[in-house]
């Protein structure tokens, strides 16, 4: 390239010594080109480093996208009050254009005696000469070097062969800016890989689709990140658990059909995709239209399939997401699957381990303690039959029906501590959550105790009332005053099933037995109890005890009375 500078140089004025000059010029720019890495630093330099070489008033590179348009427009020269009269950057028409089609130099010495002119908008500046360039990175078109207005009036061949000696340059240049970018890139999501999965083992549910998506979203420079997972009951669709990033408001909880969308597609194909407009990807109904545009979707892939996906997405006008980002990404959310079902597998032996002991803690209550209890009753029992009546067979018998009381409880306790903390259970499981529930909100925890076969007596539908019926007498306990113990007790007997709440507290309605009107914000009210006992041929009555209480006493048949 020199060579061909040197004798084409003689011919201009000043003849060697400008060659030498400009040699000098060319490689200080190369110099100048190659110190960059950061890629966005380096095509100023290659846009400074031009205008200078050539001594162009104007300069600027275009980045061509994958769809053959301007994707990236940068520039020197120009004033910043007319980049704000203008608007807008180019968009690839034009003279630009003619070099994007056909990516040769292109060099005028008046912009407008070309035909392939598209003329300038409103409030640009004035141009008249023209020299383009493309700029090759290996076999590929990155974009093209811009220089316009020369200020000794015209571009010479001469300023053609150094534009394009440096392109060549900054064509090698950009390469090596964008293996460091992909390689600092990789190392942040590799980094931050490490990270996530570690933090993952420690958290559950959605917490961690939080953290994945507050990850990802950093990572991948987006304005919104959603975690969909399967719809349950629903094949079909997807649904949005977590959100995170701009206009969110409403996305959580809302659906996506599985077939024909982006984030579909990456779930039932297991492999992450791109799109350039998130209009076009069938997630327009979750976002407002036209504030988003590029996204890739990626599945949570892990060794036991795919289990949801991640949809990021940029505003629109973005740069676009690239296959790299695609990649570095999606090799992310492989990891997070995997960290999540390790992390499900440490929360079911954890379980695991819980039930065992817990148990075991079961066994030990009902193969000693109960028994110890029992014949400790037994010995009560024999002691009472040696007593004649007086205060003291009294006490003792008190003493004997306590410890009945408290074996009742255990039994109880050894029922609680045989259901699984996280399934549904069955009637008695459900009665302790509510009594828990309730409990937390009265500020005591209740006594229970069940008696007979519950579980196999009352059906689906009376075990509906039951539990509405607990759930009302413990809310009753809260209307009483200085109520500090609360039990319940349901009881199944033959054809009937009867729920007793007892409490310690002071009440006017008491003292009359009548029902009080309900409390507005405690379901229906103590008077609807009374129409499901009748609707079963029971009934409900309220009592009081001495020396202060009250009773809630509501018994049902088994089997529902016809009409």
């Amino acid at each position: 390239m020199t060579d061909e500078v040197r004798p084409r140089a003689r011919h201009r004025d000043g003849g060697p010594r400008l060659e030498a000059d400009r040699l000098r010029a060319l490689i200080r720019a190369n110099a100048a080109v190659v110190e960059h890495l950061d890629l966005r630093s380096l095509l100023h330099g290659i846009i400074e480093s031009a205008v200078t070489l050539v001594r162009a008033r104007y300069g600027a590179i275009g980045v061509i996208g994958e769809d053959g348009g301007i994707e990236q427009f940068l520039h020197v020269g120009m004033p910043p009050e007319d980049v704000e009269r203008i608007g807008h950057l180019p968009e690839g028409r034009g003279l630009l254009g003619a070099l994007i089609d056909d990516p040769r130099p292109i060099r005028l010495t008046h912009i407008t005696d070309d035909e392939r002119s598209a003329g300038f908008p409103a409030g640009h500046p004035p141009m008249d000469s023209f020299l383009g360039v493309p700029i090759r990175v290996r076999d590929d078109v990155f974009g093209n070097l811009y220089l316009t207005d020369h200020l000794d009036g015209a571009f010479a061949p001469e300023d053609e062969e150094l534009a394009a000696s440096l392109a060549a340059t900054a064509g090698i240049a950009i390469a090596n800016a964008r293996l460091y970018e992909e390689s600092r890139y990789r190392e942040l999501w590799s980094a931050a890989t490490a990270r996530t999965t570690h933090e993952l083992l420690s958290r559950s549910g959605d917490e961690s689709l939080e953290l994945i998506a507050d990850r990802v979203r950093g990572l991948a420079d987006a304005s919104l990140v959603a975690v969909l997972l399967p719809t349950p009951d629903d094949p079909t669709t997807l649904t949005v658990r977590h959100a995170c990033g701009d206009a969110t408001s409403g996305v959580v909880g809302l659906t996506v059909v599985v077939e024909g969308s982006l984030a579909g597609t990456a779930f039932r194909t297991a492999a992450p995709s791109l799109t350039t407009a998130i209009d076009e990807s069938g997630y327009d109904t979750l976002l407002p239209a036209g504030e988003f545009g590029p996204a890739m979707a990626l599945p949570l892939r892990g060794r036991d399939g795919v289990r949801g996906a991640i949809v990021v997405v940029r505003t629109a006008g973005a740069r676009r997401f690239t296959e790299f980002d695609l990649d570095v990404a999606a090799s992310f959310a492989g990891q997070a699957a995997l960290a999540l079902e390790r992390a499900d597998a440490a929360a079911d032996r954890a379980r695991v381990e819980l039930l065992e002991d817990r148990d075991r803690i079961a066994r030990d209550l009902h193969d000693h303690v109960i028994q110890q209890l029992f014949a400790s009753g037994l010995s009560l029992q024999s002691i009472r039959s040696t007593l004649g009546p007086g205060p003291s067979a009294d006490r003792v018998e008190e003493q004997i029906h306590a410890l009945d009381a408290t074996i009742r409880q255990i039994r109880t306790t050894i029922f609680e501590l045989r259901q699984d903390p996280s399934a549904g259970g069955g009637l008695r499981a459900q009665i302790m959550r509510v009594a828990r529930e309730q409990g937390s909100v009265l500020g005591l925890e209740p006594v229970v105790t069940f008696r007979g076969p519950v579980e196999t007596m009352v059906g689906p539908d009376l075990a509906g009332d039951v539990l509405a019926v607990v759930r009302e007498g413990l809310a009753n306990v809260g209307r009483h005053t200085r109520s500090r113990q609360a039990r319940l007790e349901v009881m199944a007997d033959g054809a009937w099933v009867t729920v007793r709440v007892d409490d310690d507290g002071v009440t006017e309605d008491a003292t009359t037995g009548a029902v009080p009107e309900p409390v507005p914000g405690h379901g229906h009210g103590l008077r609807n109890l009374r129409h499901r006992a009748q609707a079963y041929g029971g009934g409900c009555e309220l009592q009081p005890l001495a020396p202060h209480g009250t009773r809630l006493e509501w018994r049902a048949r088994t089997t529902k009375e016809a009409p």
